[in-house]
């Protein structure tokens, strides 16, 4: 598998990955690999949510040509291989770290650009008759231990009074009579707004009102080169290149070993895994406690999340492997299906039908940042998105928009994610490292709760 921190090309024109949402039949046909020398206004990296809507945006709002080179087809990377959880929020900081770190006027100012992004979802697929099969409304954190419970109302407390949320605790014995039977949950903290979508249609989706707007999309053309010439740039792909003055990279996860130095050493790379069971009998769905198509995840250092999809199956994700070489390694699969049986062991022994992995981008300080590079610096015209964290489909969306308007030289809100580029980690080359020995104490912390 394909590993961002490792390789220095994420290859060209693979396939989709066999999950279930590209099973599913709706990846349609490619678009073609760009075999020509030309030029553009701008040229945007990466066919994912950052990416198209901000060549979208270019195209529809400030009239410019634009090109999206991208290395296999719209939704190959995280986009179209994610959980499709469409939530209030990015990063990892909920609303009370937020407040904590940077007050609550901007903790409140950040969770309003998140709200604009969770209805811009609903807003695009409406403009665009997105067909993502979106599915009935009703976000469960659930509480692994009892201690979580007095977060919970700390939460609701916080989000309800000054955020405008109605967000609603429920007990151990609410959430099991009357929402789902999770035998690990104490309680739950239950969200009534956010809902689930197929991923990669909504990728797909996106890349139709980019066309529609006017963007030319390339797939198969990954960037292999990168040269600066008097004031432009020059994007060397493997049967063609292009100029232009301005590019925006929207890799995310996904962005190659030493890709650009504005970039390389600020994004740890972390794989998700998913399994997607066989479709469950109204037996076991009943078994199971669910009330409706619910999206769930917990609170443990590793999380788990999942959701019980249209046709009756139930997807569930957590941590994979470290390195790409180990994503499809049997104990992963099976630790998940150990994780889902603890939880419904009604579901013992039940059949997995698909499996699948994914790159999310952790950012050193939890939080996603889009970042400019300034007129005088060597880079300029280079502008990026990224470090979502795990938590972006709805987020990206309009950070791509933001992106947008940061190119063209437009006003975006003062927000701590639009301030400041991606921080580099520390001894960038031992981020694995890092993250295997967070994984221990994960591991011990949730075996010990």
């Amino acid at each position: 598998m394909y590993d961002p921190l490792l390789d220095t090309t994420p290859g060209c024109n693979a396939p989709y990955p066999a999950s279930y949402w590209a099973q599913q039949g709706q990846a349609g046909t490619g678009y073609p690999a760009l075999q020509r020398d030309c030029t553009a206004d701008l040229v945007v990296i990466g066919a994912g949510y950052t990416g198209l809507n901000a060549a979208r945006v270019l195209a529809e709002r400030f009239s410019q040509q634009v090109v999206v080179l991208e290395a296999h087809q719209p939704g190959w990377g995280c986009s179209g291989r994610n959980a499709g959880f469409v939530l209030k929020g990015t990063g990892r900081l909920g609303a009370m770290q937020l407040a904590e770190r940077f007050g609550l006027e901007t903790a409140q100012a950040c969770y309003r650009e998140y709200r604009l992004a969770f209805e811009q979802v609903a807003a695009l697929c409406q403009q665009g008759g997105i067909d993502c099969q979106a599915q009935s409304p009703g976000y469960y954190k659930l509480a692994h231990q009892p201690r979580f419970l007095a977060v919970f109302e700390q939460q609701q407390q916080l989000l309800n009074q000054h955020f405008g949320e109605q967000l609603q605790c429920l007990s151990q014995a609410e959430l099991q009579q009357e929402h789902l039977a999770d035998q690990q949950a104490c309680g739950a903290l239950l969200d009534p707004d956010c809902f689930g979508v197929n991923p990669l249609q909504l990728a797909l989706g996106y890349s139709r009102l980019a066309e529609q707007a006017g963007v030319t999309l390339y797939g198969g053309s990954p960037v292999l080169g990168w040269q600066q010439l008097q004031g432009q740039h020059r994007l060397l792909t493997p049967q063609g290149s292009i100029t232009t003055k301005k590019v925006l990279i929207a890799t995310n996860g996904y962005t190659p070993k030493d890709f650009h130095p504005l970039l390389n050493g600020r994004i740890l790379p972390v794989l998700s895994s998913i399994i997607v069971t066989r479709p469950l009998t109204q037996a076991e769905q009943h078994a199971c406690g669910f009330r409706g198509q619910p999206i769930v995840m917990d609170t443990r250092a590793l999380k788990y999340y999942y959701r019980l999809l249209p046709d009756g199956r139930l997807l569930f994700g957590g941590r994979g492997a470290i390195q790409g070489r180990h994503a499809d390694k049997p104990r992963y699969t099976e630790a998940l299906l150990s994780a889902l049986q603890h939880s419904f062991p009604g579901l013992a022994g039940i059949d997995i039908a698909y499996r699948w992995s994914g790159w999310v981008a952790v950012s050193l300080d939890d939080l996603p940042h889009l970042y400019q590079a300034p007129k005088d610096s060597r880079y300029a015209g280079v502008s990026y998105a990224g470090g979502y964290c795990g938590s972006g489909l709805s987020f990206s969306a309009l950070a791509g928009q933001r992106l947008a308007e940061l190119t063209m030289g437009q006003a975006i809100p003062d927000l701590p994610c639009y301030r400041q580029p991606l921080r580099r980690f520390p001894l960038a080359r031992w981020r694995r490292l890092g993250q295997w020995l967070y994984y221990q104490w994960g591991r011990w912390q949730d075996q010990r709760d």
